[in-house]
C-alpha cells in the first residue's frame, strides 16, 4: 500500500496549496482552542473550500462534544474525525454512528504498558495515530515536537491500519519508518519555523523524504 502522509496544523491558504501541490495525502485543521494551531469555523470553511478534494480533511478535535463536532462538520465536512484526547472506546462508537465519518484515535506512547488500550480502540476506530505522550504540565495532547521511542512498535501486531507522529521532520521520517513499518507519517510542529506557523520549504522537503522513503521500500521488494 501506499504511504500516507498527513500534514496536520495547517491554517493559512498558502501552506494548505504548499501542502496539496507538493503530494499529501492528508491535510489536518485543529479544532482546539489551547494550540497554536486552532482554527475558527470560518477559517476552516475556507480551507475546507479550498482542498476540492485533492487529499483526505481531517479534522483534529479532543474529547470535543456533539455540539462542537456538529459544528465542525458543518464548516469544515471532514473525511476523518482524529480524536486526540481521552475519548472511550464508546464514545468513538458514539461518534461513528453520530457523524457518519471514520475516526482515528491518537494514542500517546512513552513505554510498552501505552499500547495496553490497543485491542479496545483497535474493535471501533478506522485507524490509529501512535504519538509521544504529552508530559504531565502540558496544555495540549500533541504538536510538542518530541518523539517516542519508536522500538517500541517493532514488534506491533495490529490489525488496523497505523500511523505515527510525534517529532518527526525531514531528518528522521526514513528513520521513524524503517523501525515502525508505519503506513502513514503525521508532521505539524517539525514543518514550522515558529510555533503554529508553518514553514513551505519544510512541508516540501518533509514530504520529498517521506516519499523517497516509500520509493526505497517498493525498490528492494521487486529486487
Amino acid at each position: 500500500m501506499s504511504l500516507l502522509v498527513k500534514i496536520c496544523g495547517l491554517s493559512t491558504r498558502e501552506t494548505l496549496e504548499t501542502a496539496l501541490d507538493a503530494g499529501a495525502d492528508m491535510v489536518g485543521f485543529v479544532f482546539f482552542l489551547p494550540s497554536p494551531r486552532h482554527l475558527s469555523l470560518e477559517l476552516g470553511r475556507d480551507l475546507g473550500r479550498q482542498v476540492q478534494r485533492r487529499a483526505l480533511k481531517v479534522a483534529l478535535t479532543v474529547d470535543a462534544d456533539d455540539a462542537t463536532l456538529d459544528n465542525i462538520m458543518d464548516a469544515l465536512s471532514p473525511d476523518i474525525f482524529q480524536l486526540h484526547g481521552k475519548e472511550s472506546v464508546a464514545r468513538l462508537r458514539d461518534i461513528k454512528q453520530k457523524f457518519g465519518r471514520p475516526v482515528m484515535k491518537a494514542v500517546p506512547v512513552a513505554t510498552s504498558a501505552d499500547l495496553a488500550v490497543l485491542p479496545g480502540y483497535a474493535a471501533v476506530a478506522d485507524r490509529i495515530l501512535f504519538d509521544a505522550r504529552a508530559p504531565k504540565d502540558a496544555t495540549r495532547p500533541g504538536g510538542l515536537g518530541e518523539p517516542f521511542d519508536w522500538h517500541l512498535l517493532e514488534n506491533l501486531d495490529l490489525n488496523l491500519p497505523y500511523m505515527v507522529s510525534g517529532g518527526l521532520h525531514a531528518d528522521n521520517v526514513t528513520e521513524a519508518l524503517r523501525v515502525t513499518r508505519a503506513g502513514g507519517v503525521d508532521v505539524s510542529s517539525g514543518v514550522e519555523s515558529a510555533s503554529g506557523v508553518k514553514d513551505p520549504e519544510m512541508i516540501k522537503a518533509f514530504i520529498r523524504a517521506a516519499r523517497a522513503t516509500q520509493d526505497a521500500s517498493q525498490e528492494l521488494s521487486v529486487r
